[in-house]
């Protein structure tokens, strides 16, 4: 029996809930790392490459997930969107647990990977805030951010894949929200994202801002789309 055989033998044994949570694991380790990687590499190089860098890493990065993973996983690579399927009920609560825990683990791999092969620059890439501007106003943005990414993931769902360009919109969002706000919020979309950085950097002040507003966003957009769509 060949190697590729095999290896898809023991791909066909595991349960889709397996599935699942393998494609979790590693779609979230490939958009951390783009995502975290890419402010790494920018501060390694004092800030030459700028933020059209760091918002574009991130959608190659989620964009190769989506179109690898989506049709495994439905492509969360996020605890905030997997509370919106949750709202939705396109998961189950314990389905949720699943989602949860893979996308955690993805994270602080993906972290790991950051700080051992590129760098421990900027705190390993982890998202911070522009205190300059009003916390309310900081807050606001993030939970439009998240909500941005929310609304454009339930659309491609709901028109089951946006003819093929799914992961090319999803990522797209990203990118865009990062370019236009993260010099406000940090625009992490993320709670995954901002903790494995920030426990592993040991930078913790900026993390209640998003495990707090990036559920509010992506939240709003599920209730809003259930109410639609019952």
């Amino acid at each position: 029996m060949s190697k590729e055989s095999t290896f898809e033998s023991a791909v066909g044994k595991l349960s889709t809930n397996q599935k699942r949570f393998i494609a979790e694991v590693i779609g979230t380790f490939i958009a951390v790392v783009l995502a975290t990687g890419s402010v790494v590499i920018d501060a390694k190089l004092n800030g030459i490459l700028g933020l059209p860098f760091i918002a574009f890493a991130p959608v190659v990065g989620v964009a190769i997930a989506v179109y690898l993973f989506g049709k495994i996983s439905m492509a969360h690579f996020n605890p905030a969107v997997s509370v919106g399927f949750l709202i939705t009920k396109h998961i189950t609560g314990k389905l949720f647990a699943l989602y949860l825990l893979a996308e955690i683990v993805g994270a602080f791999l993906a972290s790991l990977f950051v700080s051992i092969v590129v760098g421990r620059e900027a705190n390993l890439g982890a998202n911070a805030p522009n205190y300059s501007y009003p916390l309310p106003l900081i807050f606001g943005i993030e939970v439009l951010a998240s909500a941005l990414l929310m609304a454009v993931i339930l659309t491609v769902v709901y028109t089951k894949g946006l003819k093929g360009f799914g992961g090319i919109v999803i990522g797209g969002i990203v990118g865009l929200d990062i370019l236009f706000l993260a010099v406000i919020s940090g625009a992490s979309m993320n709670p995954a994202r901002s903790l494995a950085p920030a426990v592993l950097s040991g930078v913790w002040t900026n993390l209640w801002l998003y495990w707090t507003a990036t559920f509010v966003g992506t939240s709003l957009i599920a209730l809003i789309y259930k109410k639609k769509f019952e």
